[in-house]
């Protein structure tokens, strides 16, 4: 089953290179440029992942993630940003973030996070069931 995600980036260049990067690996691909989009999509559909860029313009990534986590928990988000810190990394953690990547990401190791992210999903959604 391909991996559903979404990528959430306001850099038009970096969004376009990743998802079709993405795509040529058999994932399905929906990108936004801003927290506000990213939402909406959240609303109208579902992803095993969200790659959520950190710095965004209006909505940062740390307020998107905290409402798209709200809306959805069993949603996995793979926090990304060009200018990490370590007290970044722990809050995004603290949110429910599944994971935090430095920018430029290897899309390699973003590869095998959207994997596994996939199952995570598909773990809490059974035991959501489950109840």
């Amino acid at each position: 089953m391909a991996e559903n995600v979404l990528l959430v980036d306001d850099e038009q260049d970096f969004l376009e290179a990743l998802s079709e990067r993405m795509r040529l690996r058999g994932m399905e691909v929906s990108v936004a440029t801003s927290g506000e989009e990213a939402l909406g999509k959240v609303e109208n559909d579902t992803y095993d992942a969200i790659v959520l860029d950190l710095m965004l313009p209006g909505m940062d990534g740390f307020e998107a993630l905290k409402i798209i986590k709200a809306r959805r928990p069993e949603t996995q988000v793979i926090l990304l940003t060009g200018r990490a810190t370590v007290e970044m990394s722990v809050e995004a953690m603290k949110l429910g973030a599944m994971d935090f990547m430095e920018k430029p990401a290897d899309i390699g190791q973003l590869i095998v996070k959207i994997k596994k992210a996939q199952v995570r999903k598909m773990i809490l959604v059974e035991r959501k069931s489950e109840e």
